[in-house]
């Protein structure tokens, strides 16, 4: 029996277009992620997929609808206690890596530890641990500047690892990255899921990303076909 990690349920969500109009962009969009598996959405661009992800992860609200995470219904949540819940069992990879230009690779990682409340010692260990998992130990003391994309992106990955996340959530993750780089990231995706049972649920336009995944969810206007 496969265990369910994360539920959607009747997703709707559209924007004000004029002051009369609105655009629908989710009409009640449905699914089920599968723990430890990579789940991929694929989609033509303005089919909703970066929408999707955004309110499933709770960096945005749906007009109705209901979203479980580990059991836990996440519009349900305050503000600050949503704020916490995504800090401690969600990580994220968006398309540009976000890593803060005036700290090294290693303090990126760190800093969503010390968030959590994390000692700075315990934080550099960690943070020294998943620079090993990602392949980058010799980059610690590196600022984003000093390394290639390639090499910021799985930074990116390591922060996301962090806080020992649920899932990870990512957005067109090997879209800036050339087919070398591109590479380097899928197999590290595989990697993660075999080694630490890692659940992903990733937005891509990457035929090669897409082969990787466990499940397929294809959108279009809005909808999950």
């Amino acid at each position: 029996m496969e265990e369910i990690i994360l539920e959607a349920d009747g997703i709707f969500k559209s924007y004000f277009k004029t002051n009369e109009e609105r655009l629908k962009i989710l009409k009640g969009v449905s699914l089920k992620v599968e723990r430890s598996k990579i789940s991929i959405i694929v989609g033509a661009s303005g089919a909703g997929k970066s929408t999707l992800l955004h309110i499933l992860s709770g960096l945005d609200n749906a007009d109705s609808g209901e979203v479980k995470l580990n059991g836990t219904e996440i519009f349900k949540l305050s503000d600050e206690k949503l704020s916490a819940f995504r800090n401690r069992h969600i990580g994220f990879v968006f398309q540009f890596h976000h890593l803060l230009p005036e700290f090294t690779a290693s303090e990126n990682i760190a800093i969503p530890l010390m968030i959590a409340g994390a000692s700075k010692q315990k934080a550099s260990l960690r943070s020294r641990e998943l620079l090993e998992v990602v392949g980058l130990a010799d980059r610690a003391g590196h600022k984003p500047s000093e390394l290639s994309g390639g090499e910021q992106q799985r930074v990116a990955v390591a922060r996301a690892l962090a806080n020992n996340p649920d899932i990870i959530f990512a957005d067109e993750p090997t879209g800036n990255l050339d087919s070398v780089n591109s590479e380097t990231i899928h197999k590290l995706f595989a990697d993660l899921k075999d080694r630490f049972g890692i659940t992903f649920l990733i937005v891509t336009h990457n035929p090669q990303l897409v082969s990787l995944g466990d499940k397929v969810f294809e959108m279009k206007d809005g909808i999950i076909l």
